[in-house]
């Protein structure tokens, strides 16, 4: 891997990261509130375990698992 795409990659794995933690707040302050919108929170949740998943992928992609 080139060193600019590894740049990129990290990049790519702070803004996901960053939003990942965003949904955290989010969802929060959504459970936090009486009658929250439980079809919105349902999509946050959804969204935050995508994040997650392309996260681990992208960290995969950086640093892979090379069994010898």
């Amino acid at each position: 891997m080139m060193a600019d795409e590894e740049q990129e990659l990290r990049a790519l794995l702070e803004r996901l990261k960053q939003e990942h933690r965003d949904l955290d707040v989010a969802i929060a302050a959504l459970q936090g509130m009486p009658g929250n919108d439980q079809l919105q929170l349902a999509r946050f949740k959804k969204r935050k375990l995508l994040l997650k998943d392309r996260i681990g992928y992208v960290e995969d992609q950086i640093c892979p698992d090379i069994i010898a």
